[in-house]
């Protein structure tokens, strides 16, 4: 196994933390969803949590992952003006941009989303030097 796939994906919204913001999103998402601003969010949760296939999605992965908000973002690891959402590879405290806001806002479906995750991934894969052992 490539040793890249024990780097951890780092999911960001485009959202702040929080119980008001939480709150706030989901209403703006049930009532406004054309006009949501978090394209991770509106596609991998529905007014009730995260959806299902997108749990099942993520427990596939060959590797760590976990979710932020901009402002863990900015606080944790000091990243701010980066267009959000966003996907990072993270090794250590070191965070890479793997997919844009642009790619994740082109997503229409779940679907869509899943496949642009697993074609990064198997890209980092295909890409990565191959260590031989001595």
């Amino acid at each position: 196994m490539d040793e890249r796939t024990n780097h951890a994906l780092l999911f960001v919204y485009n959202a702040d933390s929080g119980l008001f913001n939480a709150a706030t999103d989901m209403a703006h998402k049930i009532l406004s969803p054309d006009t949501y601003k978090c394209n991770l969010c509106a596609l991998t949760y529905s007014t009730f949590g995260m959806r299902r296939d997108w749990k099942t999605f993520l427990e596939t992965l060959a590797r760590p992952f976990e979710f932020l908000h901009a402002d863990e973002l900015k606080s944790l690891y000091s990243i701010s003006g980066v267009q959000l959402p966003a996907v990072f590879e993270k090794e250590g405290e070191q965070l890479r941009l793997l997919i844009d806001a642009e790619s994740i806002n082109a997503c229409l479906t779940i679907a869509d989303l899943k496949r642009l995750v697993s074609d990064k991934l198997k890209n980092l894969v295909s890409l990565s030097p191959r260590r031989t052992g001595v």
